[in-house]
């Protein structure tokens, strides 16, 4: 629900006082040098009047000045422009400062709180949302600090302002002082009206940064089905009510701004048409009009400033009321503070009376699930599509957590363990196999401290050595976005020895190696026992989610998952004699591939 109207107000100058609250520092700073401004603008004002009584009128009468007269006035000149310009660079430079800080801050708080939550938050969030409130959300949140030190030290300047032109002229100050009534009216007004059109507009950006996302996500399938003006012309229909949304915003703003530029303009008109009279009837004299009247002249900066926080504060609320959902989220995964077994050997693996079930969902993915893994040991978990395969390759390594049940790691509940002690123990190579566009040792490695040594007994392992030589520059070959320069194999392979470098006690394939011929996958297999980080008594222990027949005999133990629950286990002989649905699943796929 959007905040009460009568709310923005008071919610915009909380989330002033909470940028002040971040940046104390830099703001002082920039209040400082923008007060510095304020008062040596405030000072040119007196002294414009002093030089026109005791300067100008005086050579008017008397026909010339002195050169000592002419040296003070562009002494004193330019040493008020000088502190001026001190203050306006002082007052920029912090201020940016002061900007750029919570927005980066602010960006990295988003971002590890990303991390933080569990893959079911995202899976209900699109990505293109996302990116929006870590971008233009952030960004949106905070952008009202550039001109903000300036409003505070206008505040200061408007203080001084009011104290000259009363102390200057009582009369002529209230004269003017008339339309303060009226900027506030209108910045209330102007709030209640733009704060839902900015909603409107952050929410819009959202949904074009998500299509575009999208579309470019899933450039192979537009390509190829042809749907590029569907495409195009859903991309263009949501841009073009952002285009909407913004000239609203803007058609809102253009209203404010002149009114807020004219507001001053005509209190000055007011006193010079009330200081004419005064200085005919001689109720004051020539020099107090232009100084109270350059004072007017000088309030139309500081409310202008004062403007400008108002006009971006209802599209900061709209950038922060869209972060704040994702900093306050709850449901991140929960750590302990144990420890799994440390080892070179293969890590023991429980699962005991395991349910899962996603958001929403009408039936459990998984159910009563209980099967051991002895340490060591290759397992193969078959079961026909939807039967729950990849959810349960998730819950081995964490990826999400049991509804009930329990998952342990050598006798550990997962739960209990401390924060990376899982991703320290296993690794896991899922089915959509993502690589960055990096070389192939920074795919490989990850940033972690691994010699060329390691990366290439790794790409060993996985068959894929040989292939990465005859790229053009070897380990330091680019593969483009998403791998987009190798093959599907390749890839899989890329990113099965990116988890066989880390030597992981447990390593899970979510049908890791399907683009992989049936060949290669048996060496990989087979070099996963024998890998130089193993001892040969102890070896990794695997789990792989499978189909292939040739890939299920190398197991030593066979899991039939069917329905969200393990029906059966055996070696892969046994399942075939006495499981039906085992047999017919694992035949239809070995005639497919002779078909192939």
């Amino acid at each position: 629900m959007p905040p009460a109207r009568d709310a923005v107000v008071r919610r915009g100058l909380r989330h002033v006082g909470r940028a002040i609250a971040e940046q104390p520092g830099m703001f002082t700073l920039a209040v400082l040098a923008s007060g510095l401004y304020g008062a040596m603008t405030v000072l040119s004002a007196f002294v414009i009047g002093e030089l026109t009584d005791r300067v100008v009128l005086p050579a008017f009468d008397q026909g010339d000045t002195t050169a000592a007269a002419l040296t003070l006035t562009v002494a004193v000149v330019l040493g008020v422009a000088l502190l001026k310009i001190l203050g306006i660079l002082g007052r920029r430079l912090f201020a940016g400062i002061m900007a750029y800080r919570l927005q980066a801050d602010y960006r990295r708080r988003v971002t590890a709180q990303y991390l933080r939550l569990p893959l079911s938050w995202h899976q209900r969030h699109p990505t293109g949302q996302l990116l929006s409130n870590a971008n233009s959300d952030v960004e949106a949140a905070w952008f009202f600090v550039s001109p903000l030190p300036f409003a505070c030290g206008a505040l200061i300047m408007i203080a001084i302002t009011v104290g000259a032109l009363v102390a200057t002229d009582p009369v002529l100050a209230l004269v003017g002082l008339v339309v303060f009534p009226l900027v506030f009216a209108v910045n209330v007004v102007y709030s209640q009206v733009m704060s839902p059109r900015m909603r409107r507009a952050q929410q819009l950006r959202a949904e074009v940064s998500e299509i575009a996302h999208e579309s470019f996500d899933a450039g192979l399938v537009v390509k190829t089905l042809g749907r590029e003006d569907v495409e195009g012309e859903r991309f263009s229909e949501r841009a073009y009510e952002l285009r909407d949304g913004l000239v609203a915003v803007g058609r809102v703003r253009g209203l404010f701004d002149p009114m807020m530029e004219a507001l001053p303009s005509l209190g000055t008109l007011a006193v010079l048409l009330v200081g004419a009279g005064r200085v005919a009837s001689g109720g004051t004299d020539a020099g107090d009009l232009v100084s109270v009247a350059y004072l007017f002249t000088l309030l139309a900066l500081p409310i202008r400033a004062i403007g400008w926080v108002l006009a971006d504060l209802p599209r900061a609320l709209a950038g922060f009321d869209r972060v704040t959902p994702v900093l306050d989220a709850t449901g991140e995964t929960p750590h302990g503070a144990g420890t799994a077994v440390r080892g070179d050997g293969g890590a023991g693996l429980t699962l005991r009376a395991v349910d899962h079930a996603f958001d929403g969902a009408a039936r459990p993915v998984l159910s009563g699930v209980t099967f051991d893994v002895a340490a060591g040991s290759t397992v193969a978990v078959v079961g026909p599509t939807g039967s729950g395969k990849s959810t349960l390759a998730g819950l081995l390594v964490r990826l999400v957590d049991p509804a009930s049940g329990e998952v342990l790691l050598d006798g550990v509940d997962v739960r209990s363990l401390r924060e990376g002690e899982v991703s320290a123990q296993a690794a896991f190579v899922p089915q959509g196999t993502f690589l960055f566009d990096d070389t192939v040792r920074g795919n490989v490695t990850l940033g972690g401290p691994y010699t060329d040594d390691e990366v290439r007994a790794a790409l060993r392992v996985a068959a894929a050595e040989d292939f990465v030589d005859r790229l053009p520059e070897g380990l330091d070959t680019r593969v483009g976005e998403r791998g987009a320069t190798l093959s599907g194999g390749q890839r899989q392979r890329i990113a099965l020895a990116r988890a066989v470098v880390r030597r992981p006690r447990l390593l899970v394939l979510d049908d890791a190696t399907s683009a992989v011929d049936p060949a290669v996958e048996a060496r990989i297999l087979d070099a996963l026992r024998s890998h130089p980080a193993n001892r040969a008594d102890r070896p990794s222990t695997v789990v792989v989610v499978a189909y292939r027949q040739a890939t299920i005999a190398l197991a030593d133990e066979v899991v039939w998952l069917e329905g969200g629950r393990v029906t059966a286990r055996g070696s892969h002989e046994e399942l075939l004699a006495a499981v039906p649905g085992y047999a017919a699943l694992v035949r239809a796929y070995s005639q497919a591939e002779v078909a192939a």
